[in-house]
């Protein structure tokens, strides 16, 4: 439920948005695209398909939770892609896949994750909320590829921070403090976006504001159905249904005052 009063637009100075599942939709994307380059193997909508991307994904959160906790682990997600997709094509379901896909096709599968399709309010939202405050990404991608990302789509950042920068990943404290370092603002002027509840419990954990928006293949249905505004009893400052609503919220509030 939204309910605007819960959060003071007018003291946010900088929004950081989450942007793998928040901003863009990598399971259309990695799913249509891994059924592509399968030859046949993988049929389009598939369960297989839809099965392989999600893998992809869940080996992308165990690592990073081994590195947030302090552990060794890469900390550039294009060389960490490769790695899990190369893991993967050493497991028994997906042996067929290996013998068909060499060195240029891991690479060409790797670059997939550079050319995600945006959510439908992603551009209009972003583009409108720009108008009144900073907006950035903070991601647990490297650089280069949240700027092919951001390039392809059009998605209008007036700044990028990658937590490869800041030498860990999500949810560690790190990159939240040091992306309001570097923004030179106190953690309360500061909001996070993200589809994901440990995303904006970290950064709630510095001082952010927290901003939920829920997206359905992020977070476990019974999660995004029970997220609440604090004022209601839940977790985050805010939920809000999507960029655009969130874009109207913190215009009405910059105008009126």
């Amino acid at each position: 439920m939204t309910n605007a009063e819960d959060l003071d637009f007018c003291e946010i100075d900088a929004y950081l948005f989450d942007v793998f599942g928040t901003v863009l939709n990598w399971h259309s994307t990695v799913t249509r695209q891994v059924s592509i380059f399968s030859k046949g193997l993988l049929l389009e909508g598939s369960q297989d398909a839809i099965d392989f991307a999600e893998e992809w994904r869940a080996g992308y959160f165990a690592h990073i939770k081994i590195v947030a906790q302090g552990g060794e682990g890469i900390l550039n997600m294009d060389l960490m892609h490769r790695e899990i997709l190369d893991n993967m094509l050493t497991m028994p379901r997906w042996s067929r896949l290996a013998k068909i896909w060499g060195e240029s096709d891991r690479e060409e599968l790797t670059m997939i994750w550079h050319n995600l399709d945006a959510y439908q309010d992603t551009i209009p939202g972003l583009t409108e909320l720009k108008n009144y405050v900073y907006i950035l990404a903070l991601s647990n991608g490297n650089f280069r590829l949240l700027l092919d990302s951001a390039k392809n789509r059009g998605v209008p950042w007036d700044g990028i921070f990658s937590a490869e920068m800041f030498g860990s990943y999500k949810p560690n404290k790190e990159v939240y403090q040091s992306a309001a370092y570097h923004l030179s603002l106190p953690p309360h002027k500061i909001a996070m976006v993200a589809a994901h509840r440990w995303d904006l419990l970290g950064a709630a954990s510095v001082g952010f504001k927290t901003i939920y928006v829920p997206r359905p293949t992020e977070d476990p249905s019974e999660v995004r159905e029970n997220m609440l505004n604090k004022k209601d009893g839940g977790e985050v400052d805010l939920v809000v249904k999507d960029f655009q609503e969130l874009a109207r919220l913190v215009r009405e509030a910059r105008q009126s005052r």
